[in-house]
Formats: structure tokens, C-alpha cells, sequence
């Protein structure tokens, strides 16, 4: 779900297989994405993943790192996120979103070779547009927690409101 000019384009890591199977982001069941997408503000009900083609309405689309589905995001190899960081840069040139928010800081670290990033806004630009790291909203990211990870999707609607 990606279109021309969006506010922020959301970059998950890589499909997985409940994504892979219905074709929609974040569909499996304990991820927190949608929820903190909700209590972010950034839309005024949560949205089901099969709701996923509403996000271009409220300025937002969504695409991934690397395109293969897999189980586990670990089992993406370190060719594939450099890979998979270019063919991004490229899109993100192309379409040009505000702001680019990677999920994950890991990925963002392996797609980019940023091995210092941290969660939050980077120095980082791809031409016009600014990038964001927010946290991987998969329930196995327990480190974060429901609360916390609104509040971080959070910041990020104010960044790119203010713009």
C-alpha cells in the first residue's frame, strides 16, 4: 500500500506468514502495529489488517525491507537487508513520503549499515524524505510494551504533523 507524497510510509522487516497468506500487513494475530498505529492518533479507529488499503486516505501507506516471507525475521541474511535497504531507498526516492519509519531497529541497522542507529528520528535523509525508527511492534518485542510503543509511534505523528 504505497502511493505519491505520503506523510509516512511504514517499513516493516519482512513479510510474515500469516502476512504472506491473507496479503496483508501485520495480520497475525498479536502483532501490535494496527493498535499502536490507533492509539498513536495517526487514525481515528484501528484499522483490521484487511482494512490496510484505508491507510493512503490518512496519508500513510506501508511496504517492507525485504519482500520474502519467512517465519522469524532472523532468517532474513545480511545480503538480503542490504538489498533490500537499496531497493527501498530507491522506492522512497520515488515516491517521496515526509518521512520513512523502518520497524525495527535491527533491520534499519542491517538494511542501512547504520550499526549506531537508535529508535527515533536519524540523520539519515533519502532525498526530501527524513527516517524514523520505530520499534518492531511484534509481540515477541516484549521489551516494549503496548503504552510504549504508542507513545513512540506517537512522537512520530507529531514529527510529521508539524510539517
Amino acid at each position: 500500500m504505497v502511493a505519491d507524497g505520503l506523510r509516512v510510509l511504514f517499513c516493516g522487516i519482512n513479510p510474515g506468514l500469516t502476512t504472506a497468506a491473507t496479503g496483508h500487513h501485520f495480520a497475525r494475530p498479536g502483532n501490535r502495529f494496527w493498535p499502536a498505529l490507533h492509539r498513536s492518533g495517526f487514525t481515528p479507529r484501528q484499522l483490521l489488517p484487511s482494512e490496510q488499503r484505508e491507510l493512503p486516505s490518512y496519508g500513510l501507506g506501508i511496504t517492507n525491507v525485504v519482500a520474502r516471507a519467512t517465519a522469524r525475521a532472523d532468517e532474513l541474511g545480511a545480503e538480503e537487508y542490504r538489498e533490500g535497504g537499496r531497493l527501498l531507498a530507491l522506492k522512497v526516492a520515488r515516491l517521496r513520503p515526509r518521512w520513512l519509519a523502518v520497524l525495527g531497529v535491527t533491520a534499519y541497522r542491517a538494511a542501512f549499515d547504520d550499526r549506531k542507529a537508535r529508535v527515533g528520528p536519524q540523520e539519515r535523509t533519502i532525498g526530501g524524505t527524513r527516517v524514523w525508527v520505530l520499534p518492531n511492534p511484534s509481540g515477541l518485542n516484549a521489551h516494549w510494551t503496548p503504552a510504549t510503543l504508542a507513545e513512540e509511534f506517537g512522537r512520530l505523528r507529531e514529527a510529521a504533523a508539524e510539517e
